[in-house]
């Protein structure tokens, strides 16, 4: 069966990981995703936190995988050439050409650009992951309200951008199917954290009009502050410990109004029922911290697996803390291809995220990242009729 987007041909010239995460996803639904990489060079992630020597790192295998790698030197002229051949065959670009250039090459692309800032005094400023989060309210809302701003390990910046950028390219390339013309789809890292904080933008309103009473602070001032693990909705939350006590072994549990009751029946505390500072709700925010401090004597005695297995035949919404090893080992995730074995020509096996969008009618294969160069020759014979004294003219000449 075809995958969603057979036909499509996506011309990748970005590096690192906003956008080798948005690119590996269109691969991931059947685009054919060609990386272009400057010859005995490359993308600056192979070798970057490599585990084996010699070999492409993780870092770009697991951000690389369903692509083609071609090298083309773009300051020689037939590299240029080259370039501008492959832009008329293709119909998405990524990365950072000028707009005009492109348009005049082949109306039809779709350019996505992902940058750190947008219009503004930050514009010209450098980004990096933890940047974004900082500068996007992801850090400053993220943390204990007596500690320093943390940045989060899930990587919102990076990551979280190339998924906007994703969203952006697709609406292009369906909008083009009307117009028959492609359009310019830009992302700032800035504001792709803040979209994804937007619930802390709603408090930031609420905080003019009192106190926000679901957070566990005890003073605030005309700025949301850090809640440590409160659950930032309508409903109180926090992370317990658990059996045997170690850096993983908690339980996040969520206390709705509708299933308080048999949680307090649960942990053998229905004195909490009629105790002025817990039967109402507006109460137990006002004690949450004592709340949890009892909730949690009854998780201490048993551990995070067994908490939740006891909590979901009462409909508590929790979820134990899983570290990487627990994710990386979990069977459930192997058999549903969330992670998967990608076997590698260099380093082995590895594993990797599979696709974690699934399409009834189009599921996605996760194949090997490419090595550097490995499909130069292929694309430029079977793309562009190069034959093979050409490409070896190009070779010597530096320009591949």
């Amino acid at each position: 069966m075809a995958k969603a987007l057979s036909g499509v041909r996506v011309l990748d010239m970005t590096h690192v990981q906003s956008g080798p995460s948005c690119t590996q996803i269109l691969g991931w639904f059947g685009a054919d995703v060609i990386k272009v990489e400057m010859p005995g060079r490359g993308d600056a992630t192979r070798g970057q936190l490599r585990d084996i020597p010699n070999v492409d790192s993780l870092y770009f295998t697991m951000l690389n995988c369903n692509k083609r790698s071609i090298t083309i030197n773009m300051k020689a002229e037939k590299g240029k050439k080259i370039f501008e051949e492959l832009v008329k065959t293709c119909d998405i670009l990524v990365e950072n050409f000028t707009w005009e250039k492109i348009q005049s090459l082949n109306p039809r692309m779709i350019y996505a650009s992902i940058k750190g800032f947008g219009p503004g005094p930050y514009v010209d400023c450098k980004a990096y992951e933890t940047a974004a989060q900082a500068m996007g309210g992801a850090m400053s809302t993220t943390g204990w309200e007596d500690g320093p701003p943390t940045s989060t390990g899930a990587q919102i910046g990076d990551s979280g951008t190339g998924v906007h950028a994703l969203a952006g390219i697709l609406a292009a390339l369906y909008q083009r199917t009307v117009t028959g013309r492609g359009q310019r789809v830009e992302v700032a890292m800035q504001d792709a954290v803040l979209n994804l904080c937007r619930v802390k933008l709603r408090d930031q309103q609420r905080i003019k009009h009192g106190p926000l009473t679901e957070y566990p602070n005890k003073e605030f001032s005309d700025e949301v502050p850090r809640s440590g693990n409160a659950s930032g909705g309508g409903q109180l939350g926090n992370g317990l410990r658990c059996k045997p006590g170690g850096p993983n072994d908690y339980v996040y549990v969520i206390c709705q109004e509708a299933i308080y009751e048999p949680l307090m029946k649960l942990i053998q505390r229905e004195d909490m029922l009629t105790d002025p500072k817990f039967a109402k709700i507006g109460e137990r925010r006002k004690h949450q911290d004592e709340m949890w401090a009892n909730i949690e004597a009854w998780t201490k005695k048993y551990t995070k697996f067994e908490v939740m297995g006891m909590l979901n035949k009462i409909d508590v919404p929790c979820g134990p803390i899983l570290s990487m090893k627990d994710l990386i080992e979990d069977k459930s995730l192997q058999e549903r291809g969330i992670v998967v074995d990608v076997p590698h020509s260099k380093r082995g096996t590895f594993k990797t995220v599979g696709c974690p969008i699934i399409l009834s009618d189009s599921p996605a294969e996760v194949k090997t990242s490419p090595l550097l160069g490995e499909h130069t020759e292929e694309i430029l014979k079977d793309l562009m009729g190069y034959d093979k004294e050409q490409i070896e003219q190009l070779r010597k000449e530096g320009a591949i």
